[in-house]
């Protein structure tokens, strides 16, 4: 599931590509890519036609593109192995496209230089979609409304998640992985974070002291900025950004799928435990394990 640097990398795509140009036609070419649309395809390809797409929006791992002329938004759910893709008319079909979008104007500077492009939806297992929903005041699509801030916006109050942390009564990675206390965080960044920190993934959340919160977000941020700053991260060719390019923070990774080979930082061997029908990655020197409670 990409996390939020990998959703960033394509937000960013399309603020260039996309932003400011007026829908021509929707081509819905599977269902099961606008279901959340519950009025379906039809409905969905007639409501965008003629409206101007606003600059993307992102929040956690959910991204939008505004109608600048409308209170409403597409979100797009990227799902397992959905793809935003902006191609040139004129290049083939991919295998597994499932909605393109056509734009009236195709005399922009970025447009031109491909020789007019459009947007398409791919995605080979069809889990992710798009779907049009009514904005919030704050410009939201409403079905996202109840999604914490990510620790890269600049209106993430570290001192309110610092309060509602020791108020879980969790473990730390399930408080990381909890999209209504923070969101944009999946398990490989949470790992990565976590490791940085020397912080044990089974930790209680109400031993956290404001400057161990402090020092968690910290490593949070650093270690999304470093994988935006190569473009995310890419395991297969599932994840690209908006012109089918990988990331390459995987190369960077220093606990995350690296079972037994040395810990950067220490030598000792990585560990790998089953958790929430998914993997943690721990160094078990530098990331003691907490002591159980008598």
């Amino acid at each position: 599931m990409p996390e939020l640097p990998e959703v960033e990398v394509v937000r960013r795509g399309l603020e260039r590509w996309v932003a400011h140009r007026t829908v021509a036609a929707v081509e819905v070419l599977h269902p099961r890519a606008v279901r959340r649309h519950l009025a379906g395809a039809d409905d969905f390809a007639h409501r965008l036609k003629g409206h101007r797409v606003g600059v993307p929006g992102r929040r956690g791992k959910y991204l939008w593109l505004p109608l600048e002329d409308s209170d409403q938004s597409v979100l797009a759910h990227l799902g397992m192995s959905g793809q935003l893709l902006v191609q040139p008319h004129t290049a083939a079909d991919e295998k597994h496209l499932r909605v393109r979008v056509r734009f009236t104007d195709t005399r922009t500077s970025a447009a031109a230089a491909a020789g007019g492009t459009e947007l398409r939806f791919v995605d080979q297992r069809t889990f992710g979609g798009l779907s049009l929903h009514d904005n919030t005041p704050d410009g939201l699509p409403d079905v996202i409304a109840h999604i914490a801030r990510d620790p890269l916006d600049p209106l993430f109050d570290d001192e309110v998640f610092h309060r509602a942390l020791r108020r879980k009564r969790t473990t730390i990675k399930r408080a990381l992985l909890d999209q209504s206390l923070i969101s944009g965080v999946g398990n490989i960044y949470a790992d990565e974070a976590l490791w940085r920190a020397r912080i044990h993934y089974e930790r209680p959340t109400e031993t956290f002291t404001r400057p161990r919160s402090q020092l968690l977000l910290d490593h949070v941020r650093d270690v999304m900025n470093a994988a935006l700053a190569v473009g995310g991260t890419s395991f297969d060719s599932l994840y690209v950004n908006v012109n089918g390019e990988s990331g390459y923070f995987d190369r960077s990774l220093d606990a995350y799928g690296r079972e037994g080979l040395p810990c950067r930082r220490c030598g000792t061997p990585v560990r790998r435990r089953p958790w929430m029908n998914r993997s943690s990655y721990f160094c078990p020197r530098c990331q003691r394990a907490p002591r159980a409670s008598s």
